[in-house]
């Protein structure tokens, strides 16, 4: 299926100082958000603490929720509206040891004083220890960065150098863009979420591969031309296929984000960022990297 028709020549190449900027205050905005908030807002996985989902037959709010368990020694406390159900409630307490292996019953038992019996139903309860979260968050960075490297060897021997080291900085670009958006959200970051990073990795990486691809064929076509065409002429080339791949999994991330619930919503939201910001990161970051490359190696000749 052809959306684009063969002749197009869009100038993205022309607009990729503008694009450098865009990234550039993205990025800053997240890197503020990050600062400003001590770091990431990790969830469970990674912090450690103990997890409670709460559901309630009446309508009540956090604050009422954070009365109600106050008796208890369970330590800070956070209470936060769970998914799209108005009575459903996510608590997350940061004390946890092997003493707290009963807490759902406590804390089932201390709400339904409040609110009745029959009117609390604990879902979900888990637990994870402050080392076992630390180990997980080492463990969640390393894939990532061993993702990298191993994407930076496959692409220095399929193509070259060079385009390796467009296709790692778009790669960085992407997952730091998403972190930022995470922040600025307030999102927690937890296992799953490392996951979603790792598939934005991979479908931008196939994304930029397809671009690559297509410069590396049209060297050899367009061999008069400035690299500067080439590549432009490539990202033409590619972009009804782009366009394609990029809205088709739009649709199925955006329906995974909308009707999927509130345990998938962070994970949807993730690939839906990653989506739209690997497609951007295809045309306006890896294949510009290229043409600065070009351009250094020019002058230094």
């Amino acid at each position: 299926m052809q959306l684009i028709k063969p002749d197009t020549n869009f100038d993205f190449v022309g607009k990729r100082t503008i694009a450098l900027v865009i990234s550039l205050v993205l990025l800053a905005v997240g890197i503020i958000s990050l600062i400003s908030k001590g770091g990431p807002d990790y969830g469970i996985d990674f912090a450690g603490g103990t997890l409670v989902q709460v559901r309630f037959t009446d309508t009540t709010n956090a604050s009422d929720i954070k009365k109600a368990l106050d008796g208890l020694e369970i330590g800070s406390m956070v209470v936060q509206q769970f998914g799209d159900d108005e009575n459903e409630f996510m608590i997350r307490m940061e004390k946890t040891s092997a003493e707290l292996k009963g807490l759902s019953i406590e804390v089932q038992e201390t709400l339904a004083t409040t609110y009745g019996a029959d009117k609390v139903d604990v879902r979900r309860t888990e637990m994870v220890g402050p080392q076992v979260g630390s180990d997980l968050r080492m463990k969640g960075i390393k894939a990532i960065v061993y993702a990298m490297l191993g994407i930076l060897v496959y692409i220095s021997w399929r193509f070259e150098f060079r385009f390796a080291v467009g296709a790692i900085v778009a790669l960085i670009h992407d997952v730091a863009i998403t972190i930022g958006v995470f922040s600025l959200f307030g999102k927690e970051i937890d296992l799953p979420i490392i996951a979603a990073f790792l598939a934005i990795i991979g479908y931008s990486l196939n994304d930029t591969i397809i671009v690559y691809d297509r410069i590396r064929e049209n060297l050899g076509r367009y061999n008069k031309e400035s690299f500067s065409f080439i590549v432009n002429r490539s990202i033409n080339d590619t972009l009804s296929r782009t366009m394609l791949t990029s809205g088709t999994t739009l649709l199925v991330v955006l329906a995974l984000f909308v009707l999927g619930g509130g345990v998938i919503h962070n994970f949807a939201f993730a690939m839906l960022i990653g989506v739209l910001i690997g497609t951007y990161s295809s045309i306006f970051v890896a294949s510009p990297i290229l043409i600065y490359w070009e351009q250094r190696k020019l002058k230094k000749s």
